[in-house]
């Protein structure tokens, strides 16, 4: 028996400086599904980035502030609100679905 009570866990991070992203359209890639996640880029009139994670894989906080940290150092974005909704994916997936998300507001450009 776990220790890590059932339901969904909320994980909000935020970092500040970084590129403005400009304006674009919201972005939505992935699908929430057994073992996979969505991703939803908006824009904000933030000076940061604002990471909300939403997910059913309860106790890896850790991970998830390592997995948010390398996505900032790749992708210092500002004027962004990052919204992930996971059901258990793993880092790499976590990974590819933030790097699809960011080359479509950058016009396909990683």
């Amino acid at each position: 028996m776990s220790d890590v009570p059932a339901g969904l866990e909320t994980l909000d991070f935020s970092f500040s400086g970084g590129r403005p992203a400009g304006a674009f359209a919201p972005v939505l890639v992935g699908v929430v599904g057994s073992g996979n996640l969505e991703v939803l880029l908006e824009p904000t009139n933030d000076n940061g980035c604002a990471v909300r994670v939403e997910t059913s894989a309860r106790g890896f906080g850790p991970i998830w502030q390592a997995v948010m940290n390398d996505f900032h150092a790749r992708h210092p974005l500002a004027g962004v609100r990052v919204s992930i909704n996971d059901m258990g994916a793993t880092p790499a997936v976590v990974s590819l679905r933030l790097d699809q998300a960011v080359a479509e507001i950058a016009g396909g450009q990683p």
